[in-house]
This record gives C-alpha cells, structure tokens and sequence, in this order.
C-alpha cells in the first residue's frame, strides 16, 4: 500500500474587482468578452427619458444599459480566481457604489477618450477611498484619439497609477488590463521607502 499521501488540492484565492468608467464605455462588453462564465447582467431597455438623462448622444446604437451590475469571472491560474463587478455607468446609480466596491482589491476604470468627464466620478472615488486602480482606455473602432500622456493630464492621475489601452471586445487585450491592474494592487502590500518631497500632481481636472 502506498503511503505516500496525495497533494491536498489548490484553492484559489477569490479576488474581487470592479469595472467601473461612464455611461456606454464597455464595461459590460469587457466582463462578457473575459468571463469563463455567463454573465450575470442586469440590463434594462434605455427609455426616450434615459436617453435624455444619460446623454446617448456619443452611442445612439445602445439600447440596452446595467441597472445594477454585470458579474463574471476568470480564472488567472491554479492561485487566483477573479470575480469581475461591473458597476453602472449612470450618476443616478452613484448610491450603489459602496456596496458594490466593498471588499474590492482594485478597480479597473473603463474610459472612452470622447467623453473624459464621464469617468471623473470613478476616478475621484477610488482615489478617495483608497483602491488600487488602472485607467483604460477603450479602442473605439480601434483607434486612439489622445495620447496617453494627454488623458493622464486631463485626469490628474500621478504616474504610479498606469494609463493603457484597452479593446473591450478583446478577451486577450481585457485581461492584460487585469494582469497589469493585479500588479498595481500588490505594489500597495509592499511598503514604500519614504521620499524627500511628493511629486506635484501631473495636471488638473478641467470643470469647463
């Protein structure tokens, strides 16, 4: 008879992630494009009213919006399973927020380049709170509007949070975002040495 005892199986480790950004940027196309599971969607028909409130005028082919959130999840490796929270793009689900990040290890911000002041409520929030976060810019008819370092600047973002491109269609492209958020996140488990003087942020956020 063997002795030998048998490996005791790998559990990974469930992490949480958000997929935050504006009203129409692909959240929910990113979460169906990288999930190994059907998507938990709650999707509602958009309204001539919604229509007016949320301002469709950059996605008039968009008839249906979340209400609530998208859920799926991907499986990185033996170690790590990630379960994907996206959040809806409209203000007027803003209150949702809380519960929906609560317990998060980091956000990825979804941002279309033609409408920047729609993702400044995400970015403003993680920042507030804390979480680990990645700015993407999504490749609408795969090309770039802005340069990268110009979005930065429109956003304020400090270097240590990475700006990348992103195509939401794109099963590889969506997880190199999560990879690259994953290693933004852990970078905040590991104490930073102490700096003479913090670097002055990279610009402002414009109201006008």
């Amino acid at each position: 008879m063997d002795s030998t005892a048998s490996p005791e199986p790998v559990v990974p480790i469930p992490v949480k992630i958000v997929i935050a950004g504006g009203f129409g940027v692909g959240k929910t196309t990113a979460v169906g494009a990288i999930s190994e599971i059907p998507v938990l969607s709650t999707e509602a028909s958009i309204t001539e009213v919604a229509a007016a409130i949320d301002r469709t005028g950059h996605t008039p082919a968009k008839t249906q919006t979340t209400v609530a959130l998208d859920f799926g999840r991907i499986t990185i490796d033996e170690e790590i399973k990630l379960y994907l929270f996206g959040t809806p793009g409209q203000d007027r689900f803003g209150f949702m927020w809380r519960d929906l990040v609560e317990g998060a290890f980091g956000a990825l911000v979804i941002v279309d380049t033609r409408r920047l002041d729609d993702c400044y409520p995400a970015v403003d929030y993680f920042e507030k709170i804390g979480l680990p976060f990645v700015v993407a810019v999504n490749l609408f008819d795969g090309q770039l509007d802005h340069k990268l370092d110009d979005v930065r600047w429109a956003l304020a973002i400090p270097d240590r949070v990475p700006v990348v491109t992103i195509d939401a269609r794109v099963r590889r492209s969506v997880r190199d975002a999560l990879v690259i958020l994953l290693r933004r996140a852990l970078e905040d488990l590991v104490p930073e040495e102490p700096k003479a003087e913090e670097r002055p942020r990279a610009g402002a956020r414009h109201a006008e």
